[in-house]
């Protein structure tokens, strides 16, 4: 495969802890100046997969690049142009946000004036101005991930690793730390960002790959993976559980396919093409027919009905909810 407009590019990775595989072939391919999502659950791989494009780790098979720099050869040379966020934040609680950020400065030997400065950008980009001179101990959530954002992007890098970037956090810390990924992209920087939330890959990645068991098992735009699922769904949720067999015929004169019926639920639905006549149509023959409905409308799958489509099981988050 030619790396010509690919940030990252791996092919065929193996990686092994002894008798567990935790890369089997594991191929990815992510383009210049986009977020790419990573999905998958817990012991899919994701992690390794970083370590490995970060250089953290090495391979045992396979090659790899970013940023046009291979990673097992120019190990170096990777690690300057590249940023990594993981799981938890890196940052130190003792100090300042802007302390914290002059330090990183330092490290990478911008000296101390370029330091300073770069810190003041940074605190700034990250709306974090107004909390610059606060002990990162008193710090929200969603702050403190910001703020390590903001330490990853110390030297601008070309491509910026985010491993589950919002673990733990609270749905608007969430949201802040969202926008401030499209600020980095739109600045520049290409995004690897692996996450179980299936919420948060389909809102921030322009294409997301899934990984199951250390394998690459679809790779596709958000809408092209939920449209292996069967597109637009009529979902129908009725009152009374006698009323779903009069409600699964009704709903099978609009569809596209056989409709699916959960009793748990009270619900049926089915795949339609025309939309908003399906739901007409639907509606109004119930309603004709008395049939007491709690709910009607449209649904688009979401990526958590393609996980479970490709691979038998759903994400540990998502089930737990």
């Amino acid at each position: 495969m030619n790396d010509d407009g690919y940030a990252v590019l791996a092919e065929g990775l193996q990686k092994r802890y002894g008798e567990k595989r935790a890369l089997d072939g594991f191929d990815l391919t992510v383009r210049a100046g986009t977020v790419h999502g990573l999905l998958g659950p817990n012991g899919a791989g994701k992690t390794t997969a970083v370590r490995i494009l970060s250089t953290l780790i090495r391979l045992d098979g396979g090659r790899a690049t970013v940023a046009g720099l291979d990673v097992a050869r120019q190990a170096r040379e990777v690690r300057a142009r590249i940023g990594l966020t993981g799981q938890y934040a890196a940052v130190d609680e003792v100090l300042t946000g802007r302390q914290n950020l002059e330090m990183f400065g330092r490290l990478f030997h911008l000296g101390g004036r370029r330091a300073k400065a770069r810190a003041a950008e940074l605190l700034e980009q990250f709306d974090l101005t107004d909390a610059a001179d606060k002990g990162v101990g008193d710090y929200s959530g969603g702050m403190r991930r910001r703020l390590d954002l903001a330490a990853s992007m110390i030297l601008t890098p070309a491509v910026l690793f985010l491993d589950e970037p919002t673990t733990g956090l609270d749905p608007r810390s969430r949201g802040d730390v969202w926008d401030s990924v499209r600020a980095l992209v739109a600045g520049g920087t290409t995004v690897l960002l692996t996450t179980q939330y299936l919420e948060e890959a389909d809102r921030l990645a322009s294409r997301i790959t899934v990984i199951d068991r250390g394998r690459s098992i679809a790779d596709d735009t958000p809408d092209g993976l939920k449209n292996r699922v069967g597109g637009d769904r009529v979902e129908v949720v009725v009152t009374e559980r006698s009323d779903i067999p009069r409600v699964v015929k009704v709903v099978a004169r609009v569809s596209d396919g056989e409709p699916e019926a959960d009793e748990t639920e009270l619900r049926v639905h089915a795949p339609v093409t025309d939309r908003v006549g399906a739901l007409t149509d639907v509606a109004r023959t119930l309603q004709d027919e008395g049939v007491r409905v709690e709910d009607i409308g449209l649904r688009r799958p979401s990526l958590d009905d393609v996980f479970l489509r490709l691979t038998g099981h759903r994400t540990e988050k998502e089930a737990a909810a």
